[in-house]
């Protein structure tokens, strides 16, 4: 198994995190393994929206299509985009190596990360 590299955008913008993943992690643990600011209160239960995160647009049409219920939790995010999607519901695979994601300026960690 190699490798995959994930790239976290900071809200503003300027700076990135590269972090190195394998096959089959979810993204939201990487990022909180790498110190990002995504909650994930309900531990990727998919009841809360607090591991939004948007995918560069480059990169969005290579991730599997959300889940209905993806999207209902995604209509609560704040500052939902086009490209949004919860961290948790996202398994890294070869494919998406490379991936970037931007945490988004609305997101508030409570767990004080």
């Amino acid at each position: 198994m190699s490798d995959i590299t994930v790239n976290f955008v900071s809200p503003n913008g300027t700076r990135t995190v590269t972090a190195t993943a394998k096959e089959g992690d979810c993204l939201l643990t990487i990022a909180q393994i790498n110190d990002q600011a995504l909650e994930g209160t309900c531990e990727g239960q998919m009841a809360c929206s607090t591991c939004h995160v948007i995918v560069d647009a480059a990169d969005f049409d290579r991730l599997p299509e959300a889940s209905e219920m993806e999207e209902d939790m995604l209509d609560l995010a704040a500052g939902a985009r086009r490209t949004s999607r919860l961290a948790c519901q996202i398994t890294l695979t070869s494919e998406l190596d490379g991936l970037t994601v931007r945490i988004p300026t609305e997101s508030h960690n409570m767990q004080g990360v």
